[in-house]
């Protein structure tokens, strides 16, 4: 058995919500309580996530509204780039995706000329 401290808490779901929980405890053949505890862990890491992710698209929207319109379109354009397939020479379908303009650009200074 773990050494893990357990807190009792009291909470109220919703008839639908209460038998998910239900279905995931019998599939993963885990109790109520590990399922709700792994909903919050989840819950919590992909806001983590969002929140760093959050901060770099505020850092890019107030860059982007100091361009003018043309310029952020150049911008948008220039960060669809695809890259070519160095095996068949062509290039691959799914263009690349940049998070930041500073990421295209630091791509951008090493990428191979097509």
């Amino acid at each position: 058995m773990s050494d893990q401290k357990y807190a009792r808490i009291a909470i109220t779901l919703p008839p639908d919500d209460l038998a998910a929980a239900d279905r995931l405890a019998v599939a993963y053949d885990r109790s109520r309580s590990w399922i709700v505890a792994e909903a919050v862990r989840q819950y919590v890491a992909r806001s983590e996530r969002s929140s760093a992710l959050g901060a770099s698209r505020h850092t890019q929207g107030v860059r982007h509204l100091q361009l003018t319109a043309e310029a952020r379109l150049r911008d948008a354009e220039e960060r669809e780039v695809k890259v070519v397939d160095p095996r068949r020479g062509h290039a691959i379908e799914t263009p690349l995706r940049f998070a930041t303009y500073d990421a295209f650009a630091a791509w951008r200074r090493t990428a191979p000329t097509p």
